[in-house]
């Protein structure tokens, strides 16, 4: 299952790197991408969305599903 989070506050290649690390923390995500250019992050995996903006939200960022 794929999941497109709307990520706000990425303003470099380190933002989107925290944002792949938390996301590729959360259990059940197989796979995650961050772009500032769109302010999105793509996840791969059966994890829960509402576990998938915390774990953004957790690294500094702001996320909506």
């Amino acid at each position: 299952m794929s999941t497109t989070l709307t990520v706000t506050g990425m303003t470099c290649e380190h933002c989107e790197g925290r944002v792949v690390d938390a996301l590729e923390s959360v259990s059940g995500v197989t796979s995650a991408t961050a772009d500032r250019e769109t302010d999105t992050a793509t996840i791969e995996g059966d994890a829960d969305v509402d576990s998938l903006v915390s774990a953004v939200e957790d690294a500094g960022y702001d996320a909506d599903a």
